[in-house]
């Protein structure tokens, strides 16, 4: 029963450097930690509410507490390219970029080399990460550079 426990929280721990800022990495913490904590309480005198409780504290710390170079799982799922841009979003990423000046391509809602190129140099130009993926985000810093 001991070593069930010392595994669930090992894991964790492990899982909870999951981000790059300490916010990520300490909601991923206390996620994946409150799910940890559920099985130690299933196994354990504990509740599973307490189990739980435990859980997102522990892996909560941990995560805020570790730094990406001690471990680095890459970037939580809420946090992939600001939420990519579905086909109507891209095509407002198109225009804006057409209406500053840059070359995307046809306005067809589709992110091709083209468009992935605009959005580069835009990026480049006004000091952004350099990714070249459509977002929501990079979708209202065009609008705001457009007055809008």
């Amino acid at each position: 029963m001991r070593s069930s426990i010392v595994i669930a929280t090992g894991m964790a721990f492990l899982l909870s450097a999951c981000g790059t800022t300490s916010t990520d990495r300490g909601l991923s913490g206390a996620g994946i930690g409150a799910g940890a904590g559920v099985v130690v309480g299933a196994v354990t005198g504990l509740t599973l509410l307490e189990g739980a409780l435990l859980g997102a504290a522990a892996g909560g710390l941990t995560g805020v507490l570790t730094d990406r170079e001690i471990i680095d799982l890459g970037d939580p799922f809420w946090a992939k390219n600001d939420q990519p841009a579905n086909g109507a979003a891209t095509a407002r990423v198109q225009a804006g970029l057409r209406d500053l000046g840059y070359n995307p391509g046809p306005i067809d809602g589709v992110k091709g080399t083209q468009t992935t190129q605009a959005i580069r140099d835009y990026q480049r130009d006004n000091g952004l990460l350099v990714d070249g993926q459509a977002s929501y985000e990079l979708a209202s810093h065009i609008d705001g550079k457009l007055g809008g």
